[in-house]
């Protein structure tokens, strides 16, 4: 059963949307080399949440993006900040300097930071991926969870619950309202995590096959590209990431099986193999962070057509659920 909510063609009225204060409960994934200002207005100018991944950026450039943002659309927007990185204190400043609204945190202890975001009247999402750590960010007051699965791209959790299982489970362990990512690309994906309990679904993936997207177009058409089996999980010995199988990845793949040891590993990672791939287009020797619904993705469009044909389907769906 869908949760409590009143959808139209116009918007949805549930919690997430409340709460976000935004149309429908489309929430653009942070991602690092792909999440710019650009992206994050048009996704916030047609309805959704746009998000500027703060992961790939110095305090500076940050700023930068928050600004052009803001310059660029009325609607709220958020960062990503994931609280492993460096120079988490500049992050914090520039955003509570600059009003951001919202801010969806990762990879780190929601405790940290959220008491201190919440101060200055900033909306609070802590992304998880098990319904131990949930129901943590609940007991830490963040005002809503996003319970990531094993199908995403990009870093992973280390339980390797696939989305399926992953937001029943979260949906009885919080109260709180919960957002949905990890394989959802289409609105018929939308309407299954909302029967499940989900209040809204963010989408990684699906936006950086967009020309807003600041990623390389050679990245973008290797995502379009991509078919079943082409992405893995690898370098689990230092932090799960789901990849494009490559050159890079067969050297890595070769490494473990050897039994390679972390320091060796993480030579072999070395520095900006994300933005070799990613933002510089080097598609053998670069890391390729996608998720498994690439292989649905066929075709490069505005981010506005992506949160439009999102929301139609999820409609189209929910009038006829068993209609193909």
């Amino acid at each position: 059963m869908l949760q409590e909510g009143k959808f139209t063609a116009d918007g949805f009225n549930n919690r997430v949307t409340q709460l976000l204060g935004i149309r429908y409960p489309i929430i653009q994934a942070g991602m690092i080399w792909a999440s710019g200002w650009r992206l994050a207005a048009a996704v916030s100018n047609a309805g959704g949440l746009g998000i500027i991944g703060a992961g790939s950026m110095y305090p500076a450039v940050l700023l930068e993006h928050i600004r052009k943002c803001k310059q660029a659309t009325d609607k709220p927007f958020a960062v990503n900040l994931p609280l492993l990185y460096p120079d988490i204190e500049e992050h914090i400043a520039h955003i509570i300097a600059e009003k951001v609204p919202i801010v969806f945190t990762s990879a780190g202890n929601p405790k940290t930071w959220t008491a201190r975001l919440k101060a200055q009247g900033i909306t609070v999402v802590h992304v998880v991926s098990s319904a131990k750590f949930a129901k943590k960010c609940e007991d830490a007051g963040v005002d809503a969870v996003v319970a990531e699965g094993f199908e995403a791209g990009g870093h992973n959790g280390r339980e390797e619950t696939t989305t399926l299982c992953l937001i029943p489970a979260v949906r009885q362990a919080i109260s709180i309202p919960l957002i949905a990512a990890g394989g959802i690309a289409t609105g018929r994906a939308m309407y299954a995590m909302m029967a499940m309990g989900a209040e809204g679904v963010q989408i990684g993936s699906r936006f950086v096959c967009t020309p807003e997207a600041s990623s390389h177009h050679a990245f973008k058409e290797a995502v379009v590209a991509a078919n079943e089996g082409d992405t893995v999980v690898t370098l689990k010995k230092l932090t799960p990431v789901r990849m494009i199988k490559n050159q890079f990845y067969q050297k890595v793949e070769e490494a473990e099986n050897s039994g390679a040891p972390v320091a060796v590993l993480e030579q072999l990672l070395g520095r900006a193999r994300a933005k070799h791939g990613m933002f510089e287009g080097e598609l053998q020797e670069g890391e390729l962070e996608i998720g498994q619904v690439s292989s649905i993705i066929k075709k490069i469009i505005p981010a506005a057509d992506v949160v439009k044909e999102v929301w139609t389907e999820f409609m189209n769906t929910a009038e006829a659920p068993f209609r193909y």
